[in-house]
C-alpha cells in the first residue's frame, strides 16, 4: 500500500488533496494542454518509443498530465530542486523569488492524488539528468526549469543528447520579459544548434532535431479542424513555424482524449475610455474696476493695486 504524502502550506496546515488539474497550481494554461495530449497522443498512434522526461516541475501540474501518457515499460523523470539548496547566488536568489513555498512533499502529494506511482524523482540541479537518463532514450521532454541563460542552455543541450531523432521538446518561457535569459538560450539552439520549431504558443515553443515536417503538416491537418484554436504559419529563419493560440473563453470543442482541458479564465471586459472634448474654457473677464486701474493708472500704481488685491483675496 502506497502512503500518499499529505502536502502543507508555508504555514505548516495541511492542504486537501486536488480532485482536477484545475486545482493544481501552476502556469499550463488549455492551450498547450491540447498540444502535449496532440504530441503525446501522435507518438502513441505511431508507436513512437521513448520514456518521458520533464525539467522544473512547481507544484506537478504538467507533470501529472504527461503521466497519463506513460506507457508499461516507459519511465518518466522529474528533476527539480524542490527545497534543495542552488549551488549558486544567481539561481537561489531566483528559487527564493519565484518558488519559496515550494517542497517535494507538496509535488509528490499533488501527484499521487492521481496517479498510483511517482515518477523517477531527481532532487537537484538539472545538470544531473544526463548521467541520470540514457542518451536517446525519450519522445518527449518538458523544459521549465531555470530562468537563467547559462542554465537553460545547458538543460538544452542535455536534452538534445537524451532525446529520439523523432522526439518532441517544449520549452517554456521562450519570449516571457521576465527571463529574456530563456529566450536567448531557446533561440540561440535554432539559430545554431540545429533545433527546429515546429509550432509556438504563447509560452512554449515546441520543436525538435529530427525532421519537422511530418509533425508540422499532421498538426495544421488537426489545427483545421479546432474552431476554438487560432492558428497561423510564418516563415522564420528560412522555415516554417505555427503559431496557435485559443480564441474562445470556452473549453476546447473536442475535449484532450484522456483529460478534461482546464476552462480558461473568464476575459475580463475592460471599459471603454470615451473621451470627450471639452470646450476651451472661456476668457476670464476682468472686472470694471479692475479694467479701470489697469488702463488708466501709471503702471507702478496699477501693478501695485493687482498685488494688494490679490493678497487681500488670500486672506479673506
Amino acid at each position: 500500500m502506497t502512503l500518499t504524502p499529505t502536502a502543507t502550506d508555508p504555514a505548516g496546515e495541511e492542504l486537501p488533496a486536488p480532485t482536477s488539474l484545475a486545482e493544481v497550481k501552476g502556469w499550463f494554461f488549455p492551450v498547450d494542454q491540447v498540444l502535449f495530449d496532440w504530441f503525446l497522443t501522435r507518438q502513441d498512434e505511431l508507436t513512437e518509443p521513448g520514456d518521458l522526461l520533464e525539467i522544473g516541475a512547481y507544484m506537478g501540474k504538467s507533470a501529472i498530465f504527461m503521466g497519463s501518457y506513460l506507457r508499461d515499460g516507459e519511465t518518466f523523470t522529474v528533476c527539480d530542486l524542490f527545497d534543495s539548496p542552488a549551488e549558486d547566488d544567481a539561481n537561489s536568489a531566483e528559487m527564493r523569488y519565484s518558488y519559496s513555498t515550494l517542497t517535494r512533499r507538496s509535488f509528490e502529494s499533488n501527484y499521487l492524488s492521481f496517479h498510483d506511482e511517482l515518477p523517477q524523482v531527481i532532487q537537484g540541479l538539472s545538470s544531473l539528468v544526463r548521467d541520470r537518463v540514457q542518451a536517446a532514450s525519450c519522445r518527449f521532454a518538458h523544459i521549465d526549469g531555470s530562468h537563467l541563460y547559462e542554465h537553460v542552455r545547458g538543460d538544452i543541450e542535455d536534452t538534445k543528447a537524451l532525446l529520439h531523432p523523432h522526439g518532441i521538446v517544449a520549452l517554456d518561457d521562450y519570449r516571457s520579459e521576465h527571463c529574456p535569459g530563456v529566450a536567448a538560450a531557446v533561440w540561440e539552439a535554432v539559430a545554431t544548434g540545429g533545433l527546429s520549431p515546429v509550432c509556438v504558443t504563447g509560452t512554449k515553443l515546441y520543436g525538435t532535431w529530427g525532421d519537422p515536417a511530418p509533425v508540422r503538416e499532421q498538426l495544421l491537418e488537426f489545427l483545421a479542424g479546432r474552431e476554438d484554436l487560432w492558428h497561423g504559419v510564418e516563415a522564420v529563419a528560412g522555415s516554417v513555424l505555427v503559431r496557435v493560440r485559443g480564441i474562445s473563453t470556452e473549453p476546447p470543442a473536442q475535449p484532450v482524449s484522456r483529460h478534461h482541458v482546464e476552462e480558461p479564465p473568464p476575459v475580463e471586459e475592460v471599459p471603454q475610455v470615451v473621451l470627450v472634448e471639452q470646450p476651451a474654457p472661456a476668457p476670464r473677464r476682468r472686472s470694471a474696476t479692475r479694467r479701470l486701474v489697469l488702463n488708466v493708472l501709471p503702471p507702478f500704481v496699477s501693478k501695485g493695486f493687482v498685488r494688494l488685491r490679490g493678497a487681500l483675496r488670500h486672506q479673506a
